[in-house]
This record gives C-alpha cells, structure tokens and sequence, in this order.
C-alpha cells in the first residue's frame, strides 16, 4: 500500500480578534437590555431573567481568552449580536473559497508543488456556506487545480475525516496529490445571545497537502501511518439551520437554528470516548503512550483536553506535549487540531511520533497517527 505523506500546512488567521473583556461587555448590555424591556413578565414569573456573563465564568469554564472573528463589530453591536458578513455576488470569491485559498497557498507553499499540480481538492468543514455548487470545486478552480473536488461535513471531526478521504484516494492511485481545507465561519452559527455558548468559537481556516511518498518533494514532511475513525449518534450537540426550515416558519426563530449543546453530557460522553480511542488505535500499532511526542488534539475545552491527554498518557501532559491554542483561537470547530499541529510541529524529529485526534458533533471522532519522516 502506498505511503502518504503530509507535505505542508496552511493557516489564515482573521485580523480580527475579540477579547473576553469586550465579549462581555456586548453580551450583558444586551442582556440587561432584554431584561429592562420584560421585566413586568420576569416579575411575574413568566420569563427568567437573563444571568450576566464574566470572563472569569468563560476563562473557567473553557480556557478561552479570545477568538478571531471575520467581523468584530457585528458581534459587539448589543443591537445585532451577530457578524455583518455582505452576500457577494456569484462572479466573486465566495468568503469560504477566499479563506481556503489563503490558508492553501501557505501549505502549497511548504509541500514545494503549485496548485495546477493537485488533482483533488477537499472541502471539510462544519458549515459550507451554500448547498452547491460545492464551495470545493470553487477552490479547484481558483488554484488551477485538476481532477476533482467536493465538499464534506463531520462537524468538529471534519479535518481528520477529510485526511483520511485523501489518504485513501492517494492508496487507491485515484489522486496523488490532495489538498485538503477546512475554512471554518463558527461565529455565524454561534447565538451571541447565550450565557452559556456566546464565548465559544472563533474563526480561522487550514490547510493540509498530502502526497503520495514517491513524488512528494518536501523535505519537511509526516507520514499518516494509521488512522481510525467512529460515528456515534447524539443530540447532545445539535445545529438544525437547513433548507426545510422555509418549510415551516413557526421555527425559524428558534434557538436550535443555531449551535446548541448539552456540554456537561458532552463532557462526561466524550472524553472517555477519544481517550479510549487513541489508547486502542496506539494499541493495535504495537505502541505505547510513552512513545508520542506530541498530541494535537481538538480545540474545543481546555478541561477536555487535558482529561483526555491524562487518560492517555497517564499523568498530566506538559504544554509542549498537548499544545493549546484555544486560549487565543477558541473553538474554530475542525480547524482546531490542524492550526495545533501547523505551529506546533516544527520541533519534532526524524522518527517522533504524534497523533492528530479531533472530536464533536455527531458524535464524531477520527485519530491519525503521524510520523516525522
């Protein structure tokens, strides 16, 4: 079987970013605000009143510092509480393609190969930003790459999903080289307006080349040697936005348009979940814990992932070992694991093993371990 490569990586990082502190401030003007215009029903015991929020609740509760975001003032507009983000028009750029073309080019950049030399293109991302034409084939077409290109969608687990689509075209002979993007847009299925989530995503977009070992160039590059991928159905992560909602409008306003979540059930389900997961897959390798150097994990909670990396390993999981970019990303959904493993890969050497586990909505999970070559 052929042994594929990742030959580069690519990140595009908004200018924009929002710290805790002025997430706040929008947030509990807005909820003081709500709370003003019903406060005869709150009194009755009709309506609750909307609880403040603070950064030290979101630091606690998450580790998140701040996020990037396409449109700050949007956001922070108590008035709006969502980003502006103009529709374009179809002989333009959309925002997804833009993102992922800037996010690629670093990555073609690193693998040392143009666009015109990929002949597959994966778009995987938790929300694609129309039905079709597939925003994929959109990217295709502005690297000048050949062959083929679809959109997919695992949720949080996308990116590891879309490798893994990649690594078996390239083991089947149908590509040999692929570029995967995951352009992420969370802050626009993300309620501003919720205590409990408002502070959660962030916006980013990555990249991966990957090739097949006999025409891959790079001299920076990983194997992905062994992967692992599970499916488990639940409600406990739900976004219900799609075209049936015209079907019925008594819906459209409803909360579950938008990102919603049981975190606590997500918390207790899923970390034992993917710990378990990467401990069989290492396993069935014939490796041990001890013999990772590095664990790109998911970025969605810092709790989560350092129960997971203690599961794992063990014993807790220095920095260098699990690195965080939550603090300053948030959860960018399937760009998390990937933006970890772009800035954070450089270090290892010849032979160092890694893994690359992302996780979410569905539930999802897929685990790739990696080889410093």
């Amino acid at each position: 079987m052929k042994s594929v490569y990742i030959t580069g990586s690519g990140l595009f990082t908004p200018e924009q970013s929002i710290s805790n502190a002025e997430l706040v401030a929008a947030f509990n003007t807005w909820a003081e605000s709500w709370n003003a215009k019903n406060a005869k029903a709150i009194e009755a015991g009709e309506m609750t009143a909307k609880a403040l929020s603070s950064v030290e609740f979101i630091e606690k509760a998450s580790g998140i510092k701040s996020r990037y975001v396409l449109d700050k003032k949007g956001i922070l507009d108590p008035e709006r509480m969502k980003p502006w983000l103009p529709e374009r028009p179809n002989d333009q750029p959309s925002v997804q393609a833009e993102m992922a073309v800037k996010a690629a080019e670093q990555a073609l950049n690193q693998a040392g190969i143009r666009g015109d030399q990929l002949d597959m293109v994966i778009l995987a991302c938790s929300n694609p930003q129309r039905a079709y034409p597939a925003v994929a084939i959109e990217v295709q077409q502005l690297l000048g790459a050949g062959g083929f290109a679809y959109d997919m969608n695992v949720a949080c687990s996308s990116a590891t999903f879309g490798i893994q689509a990649a690594c078996n075209a390239i083991q089947t002979g149908q590509a040999s080289r692929v570029l995967m993007v995951n352009p992420e847009i969370c802050s626009a299925h993300l309620n501003f307006c919720d205590r409990d989530s408002h502070f959660i995503f962030g916006d980013a977009c990555t990249a991966v080349v990957l090739e097949a070992a006999d025409v891959a160039q790079a001299s920076d590059a990983f194997e992905v040697f062994s992967s692992k991928l599970l499916t488990q159905f639940s409600n406990n992560i739900r976004n219900n936005a799609g075209f049936l909602n015209r079907c019925d409008e008594s819906g459209l306003n409803k909360a579950d348009k938008l990102f919603v979540q049981e975190g606590r059930k997500v918390f207790k389900e899923v970390c034992p979940l993917v710990a378990e997961m990467i401990t069989e897959q290492l396993q069935v390798n014939g490796l041990q814990a001890e013999d990772l150097s590095r664990l790109w994990l998911h970025q969605a909670n810092l709790n989560m992932n350092q129960l997971i990396a203690r599961r794992v390993l063990g014993r807790e999981a220095s920095e260098t070992e699990a690195p965080v970019i939550l603090d300053r990303y948030a959860n960018t959904s399937s760009a998390g694991s990937i933006i970890a493993f772009h800035l954070h890969r450089d270090d290892l050497k010849t032979g160092d093993l890694g893994v690359i586990c992302s996780f979410g909505a569905g539930y999802s999970a897929g685990c790739l371990l990696v080889k410093k070559v």
